[in-house]
């Protein structure tokens, strides 16, 4: 049976005469996971939107060719006429949240398609167990990392028991460990029950072994599909471990870091003398530009929580103690990366870094550079907000927070107003980040990633000394994210400092020199990337796990040490 299926159809948004997605035919059947890939802005979320109906009943422009939904076809029925068989997750789960805590949150589709109470208690019981949400269950949504609520947002459209699973970067905030948990969860889903899932995300090294379908999106808006092993034999961007095949001329090409390992067994042989550099640009840091010493961070809004038509339901009243006495060190000229579960405190630390967010205890100095006067130790949260942007500026785990105006280029000229290189300084970082962003856009309209660009742009236009940035990869694919390496590889050349939190391995072995993994608020690890991320089972990258016990990162890493001893 067929669970969607694309008839010649093509997408044109409001105000535009180039369509998005241009004369697609596709069909997936029932009990696939097909996984959507292309560049940045290429239309994987308009693919996902149009197999909703969200495009074009809710976004306007037309749509010529017809979407089969279960057999309905999404022309004659809305998107609420789907909810019954279709649940959406979007690039940003808190915007779909309409209740106040984690168990009602996964009730409440259920409660609008009037499923029986017994029913709902049993099938929330089922995804708290899938999903690992139980220690949260009474949790208020707003207290959740970035992370654990895309976990929720996931469990609430499986709960009413859809047919088909629509997931746009699903595991963009999910650590390596939730996101494989996830991942494997709905793999049981598809397999067992039938369930069709499908996934746009561009972190593929974590999706791609599950997939049963490639759908790839062109930049001019066609889509081809095939199996994985030819589909990524094509496509421009891939996964390190593809990368490392087609390096090595391995036919087919592995999709796991198992297959993959058995075919480097004399790979591993021939370098197993190889020293690995200290830092990736090879440079060694300079004097500390950022300190931070006994941080502690207390989260909690003295709210009841309810739970779920729960017995006794008094509640519970919510704190976390997200920091616990962490000290941190930035220095000029390295990029240091904070790692660890969804929950470890990482975005606490950022906000209280930057100043602008709350601290119970502990000294944050930042030190000041000019050319006619001593340098200084200041702490940002005591300066002016123009001038401890100067000093510490924050990109936030949704960069929407910082976007403002009307449009792309209302926002580079507010930034530029500010910026000591002047007119045109917040343009050129946003040229080099995201050159197909158009200034008459809407901050508001932009993908995941171009919303990044933005706000990163204009964030850069102050040229801060420190740079902080959370989860700076959500919605980048492949080539975007090299070039975001550059921008910050730069930015630390010129002598400032770069701290960054994130989940996606992949980006922080190719960018950090240092890593600072976090666990319950507390710092457990610190040393070298390659230190820590080969010590890691968790956190290591693909390329790290073909090769262990060689102490190499990234595919580039390994054709460096191939050139030096050859």
């Amino acid at each position: 049976m067929t669970a969607l299926s694309f008839d010649r159809v093509s997408i044109t948004y409001p105000r535009s005469t180039t369509p998005v997605l241009r004369d697609v035919t596709l069909t997936v059947p029932e009990g696939e996971l097909c996984l959507v890939v292309g560049p940045t802005g290429s239309g994987k979320s308009t693919l996902l939107r149009a197999a909703c109906g969200l495009v074009p009943h809710f976004t306007g422009g037309t749509q010529a060719g017809r979407v089969l939904v279960a057999g309905r076809d999404t022309r004659e029925h809305l998107p609420r006429d789907l909810a019954d068989v279709v649940g959406v997750v979007g690039q940003d789960p808190a915007a779909g949240f309409v209740t106040g805590t984690v168990e009602d949150e996964l009730a409440y589709a259920m409660e609008q398609l009037g499923v029986a109470p017994a029913t709902m208690r049993t099938r929330v019981e089922e995804v708290l167990d899938l999903l690992g949400l139980t220690p949260l269950r009474e949790r208020a949504l707003g207290d959740l990392s970035g992370g654990e609520q895309q976990r929720v947002a996931i469990g609430s459209v499986l709960t009413p028991g859809p047919r088909l699973l629509l997931l746009d970067e699903p595991t963009s905030a999910l650590d390596p460990g939730a996101a494989e948990e996830v991942l494997a969860a709905l793999t049981r889903l598809v397999h067992d029950l039938g369930l069709t899932v499908v996934v746009a995300e561009h972190r593929l090294e974590r999706v791609v072994q599950y997939a049963d379908r490639v759908v790839a999106v062109g930049a001019d808006g066609t889509v081809a599909d095939g199996p994985p092993e030819e589909m990524l034999a094509v496509v421009a961007a891939a996964p390190p471990i593809v990368e490392l095949g087609r390096w090595a001329g391995w036919r087919p090409l592995p999709l796991s870091v198992r297959d993959a390992r058995r075919r480097a067994a004399g790979l591993r042989t021939s370098l197993a003398d190889v020293v690995p550099p200290a830092s990736p640009d090879g440079r060694e840091p300079g004097p500390t530009l950022l300190r931070a010493r006994a941080l502690h961070v207390h989260h909690g809004r003295g709210a009841v929580v309810r739970g779920l038509r729960r017995s006794g339901g008094a509640g519970l009243r919510t704190e976390v103690h997200a920091l616990r006495g962490v000290d941190l060190d930035a220095r000029a000229g390295e990029v240091l990366a904070v790692m660890g579960r969804n929950g470890a405190g990482k975005s606490s630390l950022l906000w209280a870094l930057s100043g602008a967010g709350p601290r119970s205890a502990g000294d944050v100095e930042v030190t000041t550079a000019s050319a006619d006067e001593a340098p200084l130790t200041l702490d940002p949260s005591a300066l002016p907000a123009a001038r401890a942007r100067q000093l510490v500026a924050l990109v936030p785990h949704d960069p929407s927070a910082l976007l403002f105006r009307d449009t792309v280029a209302a926002e580079l000229a507010a930034a530029d107003a500010d910026a000591p290189g002047g007119v045109g300084s917040a343009a050129a970082v946003l040229a080099a980040l995201a050159p197909s962003v158009l200034p008459e856009a809407h901050p508001r309209d932009l993908s995941e990633g171009g919303r990044l660009a933005l706000a990163l742009a204009v964030q850069l236009a102050a040229q801060p000394r420190v740079l902080l940035l959370d989860e700076p990869t959500r919605g980048l694919d492949y080539p975007a994210k090299r070039r975001l390496t550059a921008l910050l590889r730069r930015h630390a050349a010129d002598g400032g400092a770069v701290v960054l939190s994130s989940h996606d391995v992949e980006f922080v072995a190719e960018t950090a020199s240092r890593v600072l993994v976090l666990a319950g608020g507390e710092a457990v690890a610190e040393g070298s990337a390659t230190q820590v991320l080969t010590a890691s089972p968790t956190f290591a990258p693909q390329v790290a796990r073909v090769l262990h016990p060689v102490p190499l990162l990234t595919v580039q890493a390994l054709q460096d040490a191939v050139g030096a001893a050859s």
